[in-house]
């Protein structure tokens, strides 16, 4: 059983307004989606696209609902724009988390990434060349060190349709970047990206020691195997139903939760499932999720 004391549950608000489909989820509101993130059971939540913007007002919505922002999404592009540009970007939403309490930033790799576009999500990804494997490292070392100022721990999301995808380029990642750069682990993406189960298991024992954050995603297998099946994009795999939440999909969770347990990991566990929120109520997947992580971990 995992310790209360050291593990806190949130979700992200991507079940009830997605970021990259605005469509999906246009008609839910901030206060719907907190609201039912705290009937559900959560206590923390990550930054949505229909959060206020001044730390002042979302402080407060989030006090009535007993809710903490435990981290946001950080696009950078060290690979395709001056570094400058990523750095100054990220001391402002630094800046933002750092009012809001949170102790986290999950940044992804953003230069040539086609998770947004409608283009095959396999067999078109970014791969980088020596010079951008140095010019992403080099930055990201820059940010963990800029973010320690503020007692905040720089975390790197592998994600599907960027550069840092796959268990090869996770590994070259983390060898090339300093001890307090941190990994975001997400089950989903690393089972998207291998479609084993074996992957998800070695990726959160191999890294365990430097894991800041994780996201609890699951998988509909059927639905990827659709995807690759018809050259799908990322973004047909959210509105197909790829993504859902822990318990409702293919992922076992058993390995992760031990790992967690035997290494005395303290910080967030987040469910995130990128659903169609007309066809999959956000409400009844978030109670569903939390049922179930409480049944597995005691929390």
């Amino acid at each position: 059983m995992l310790d209360r004391n050291r593990v806190k549950l949130g979700i992200a608000p991507i079940a009830w307004t997605n970021d990259d489909l605005p469509e999906l989820g246009g008609e839910n509101t901030f206060a719907q989606c907190v609201s039912e993130m705290a009937l559900a059971g959560f206590s923390g939540s990550e930054i949505g696209n229909k959060y206020p913007k001044d730390p002042v007002v979302l402080k407060e919505e989030l006090a009535l609902r007993n809710i903490s922002i435990c981290n946001s999404w950080f696009s950078t592009f060290f690979t395709t724009k001056p570094q400058e540009e990523t750095i100054t970007e990220f001391r402002k939403q630094l800046s933002f988390l750092h009012e809001m309490g949170a102790r986290v930033i999950g940044c992804s790799e953003q230069g040539n990434s086609i998770q947004g576009l409608q283009t095959p999500i396999f067999g078109a990804k970014p791969v980088f060349s020596e010079g951008e494997w140095k010019m992403l490292s080099s930055g990201m070392n820059i940010l963990a060190d800029i973010a320690a100022e503020k007692d905040i721990k720089v975390s790197l999301h592998h994600h599907m349709g960027t550069g840092i995808q796959t268990p090869a380029e996770i590994d070259r990642f983390m060898t090339e970047t300093e001890q307090n750069v941190y990994l975001l682990f997400d089950s989903g993406h690393i089972y998207f990206s291998e479609g084993t189960q074996n992957a998800v298991d070695e990726l959160i024992s191999k890294y365990i020691s430097r894991i800041a954050h994780v996201h609890l995603k699951d998988i509909r297998d059927e639905k990827l195997r659709e995807v690759k099946r018809n050259g799908g994009s990322f973004l047909d795999a959210v509105r197909s139903g790829t993504f859902t939440v822990p318990g409702d999909g293919c992922i076992s969770f058993d390995h992760i939760f031990s790992v967690l347990e035997k290494n005395n990991y303290q910080g967030w566990m987040v469910v995130e499932a990128e659903q169609d929120p007309a066809i999959a109520n956000p409400l009844k997947y978030a109670i569903m999720a939390r049922k179930f992580i409480r049944g597995k971990t005691g929390l």
